[in-house]
């Protein structure tokens, strides 16, 4: 048996990276588990031809899909937006695009400012120096002055906006619009032994040059370097609980299958809006029957994806094509409340870059533009290089009957039950869709489209998994306190995005980050003084 650790992390992804690295000067001993293993770079589908083919195969986003060993299967049969993720060193991280917004500080407050959903129990200035800290551990590229948000300082020059970004801005521009250069992950110089970006790829099927910041290579190597043990391969089937109703260890099963118990004096979850409640429901006890800190009850509940709509336009002149990170410029003209529309809250846009070939050919012969038989290959032509477009991230609210639960039947490789997904996309969500369409096409109109299409919403567009162990000061409206401390276990603690309140209209992961950072301070600042378990 494993000897007893003082902090156990379970999972290497975006979270679990940054606490362990935060918490690792501290000199406790600290032990992640992470399910899935170390992807070399050479790997990845960038380094080849076939990349577009592997996006859909071992290096598609879905796990249902990549049906990799390291995966589990999750039952989405009753849900529109289905999973993407990704188990191993690094997360989700290592697919991203790079995209890397803040929140904004109403997101912290939209009961306040809008009557819906609930505030969160910290704001914006609680969190600005941990997004701060994380930018310079991830390396953020980026422009100061966004008057779409409070002050923040990029560690790195914006990416080039290249002509797909050209492009676009000269179409907001038209319509006075709101835009400025994306908040990225995707590093425009060296940074901490990463080279810039050379437009080596699609950013989504892993970086191979290391430009687009993983935390299997930012926060990792710092983290291993300070003391931390990182263990691959092994799966987390329960949190074990003591008589006195603290976390006591977890059940895991290692590389060669075998049933481990690893006993520590505090645990952390890292996984995130599915993996995290998976494991606390799976650790239902005869004092927890309806699972660990589950007495509010909301233990999976208002499970929150960001509804995505692709606006995309063809143009007469050549653009980059897929080459370039996908994160050029963003729009966030329609992020707060607008009382003139039909719906509550906003959406984000980010432009995109275009097509490879393969995916030019099979969009172009789904939508009819490109015709079987006389004319092919000249209607080929006239597409290939010509698209670019934006999705429209649509913030959603949390609704109770938004869950996560365990599925009878659907187990994984390891006989743990799998996760079974209960979702419906709201009204709210789907007048935002259209207005968000209807803007998008506007937009492309104005720089030049010659034709315009959307897919509303994209359902493999589950990127962004939050809300099934939401944050709060009250323990029956929540699972985890105000900085991140289960109010069921003293000494079982949540980092990752399933502790949102509110989704934004934003990518999560720069928050999350955020939010690890700071539930590790919180932690230092009451191991300090003796009351982290009061």
């Amino acid at each position: 048996m494993p000897e007893p650790v003082d902090v156990l992390i379970i999972g290497a992804g975006a979270s679990g990276a940054a606490v362990a690295w935060s918490l690792a000067d501290t000199r406790m001993r600290i032990v992640c588990l992470e399910q899935g293993g170390w992807v070399k770079s050479s790997d990845f589908p960038s380094t080849g031809r076939d990349w577009e083919a592997r996006q859909n195969g071992d290096f598609a986003i879905n796990p249902n899909w990549r049906a990799r060993a390291t995966d589990y299967p999750i039952n989405e049969d009753n849900s529109p937006i289905k999973v993407a993720n990704f188990n191993g060193v690094g997360g989700g991280t290592v697919l991203y695009a790079g995209h890397f917004p803040r929140f904004h500080p109403s997101d912290f407050r939209v009961r306040t400012l809008d009557g819906v959903a609930d505030d969160w129990p910290l704001d914006y200035a609680a969190l600005a120096p941990f997004y701060a800290e994380n930018d310079r551990m991830m390396g953020g590229s980026g422009l100061a002055g966004d008057p779409a948000y409070p002050p923040k300082h990029p560690i790195l020059p914006p990416l080039p906006l290249g002509k797909a970004g050209a492009t676009l801005a000269r179409g907001l521009n038209a319509l006075g619009w709101h835009w400025w250069p994306s908040d990225s992950t995707v590093a425009s110089a060296e940074h901490d032994g990463r080279a810039g970006c050379i437009n080596l790829g699609h950013c989504t099927s892993g970086c191979a040059q290391g430009a687009k910041a993983s935390t299997d290579i930012t926060y990792w190597p710092h983290a291993i370097r300070a003391g931390v043990e990182l263990r691959t391969n092994c799966r987390v089937r329960e949190i074990s609980t003591n008589a006195q109703g603290m976390a006591a260890g977890v059940i895991y099963y290692d590389a060669d299958g075998i049933e481990q118990f690893q006993a520590a004096e505090m645990v952390i979850l890292a996984g995130n809006g599915i993996g995290t409640p998976r494991i606390l429901l799976n650790s239902a006890s005869s004092r927890c029957p309806d699972g660990l800190a589950n007495s509010s009850g909301l233990v999976g509940r208002n499970l929150m994806f960001h509804p995505y709509a692709s606006i995309y336009g063809y143009f007469d002149e050549p653009l980059d094509g897929y080459r370039g990170p996908g994160n050029c410029i963003w729009s966030q003209q329609f992020y707060e409340t607008d009382p003139a529309r039909d719906f509550v809250r906003g959406y984000t846009f980010e432009i995109v870059r275009g097509h490879g070939a393969i995916n030019t050919a099979i969009s172009g012969t789904n939508t009819g533009r490109i015709p079987w038989g006389a004319g092919h290959h000249a209607a080929y032509r006239r597409l290939l290089n010509r698209r670019t477009g934006m999705v429209a991230i649509c913030e959603d609210l949390p609704e109770e009957h938004n869950t996560v639960t365990l599925d009878p039947v659907l187990k994984d490789s390891n006989g743990i039950p799998a996760p079974r997904l209960d979702y419906t996309l709201s009204a709210n969500s789907r007048r935002m869709l259209d207005h968000a369409i209807a803007r998008g096409y506007e937009i492309l109109r104005a720089a030049g489209a010659s034709d315009v299409g959307s897919d509303a919403p994209i359902t493999i567009g589950g990127w962004h998994l939050m809300g099934t162990a939401r944050m709060g000061t009250n323990p029956a409206r929540s699972v985890v306190n105000e900085w991140g401390r289960c109010h069921d276990v003293k000494n079982l603690f949540i980092v990752d995005g399933s502790i949102f309140v509110t989704s934004a209209g934003v990518n999560p992961t720069s928050t999350i980050q955020a939010l690890s950072l700071y539930i590790a301070d919180q932690i230092k600042q009451r191991l300090a003084n003796a009351t982290l378990f009061d």
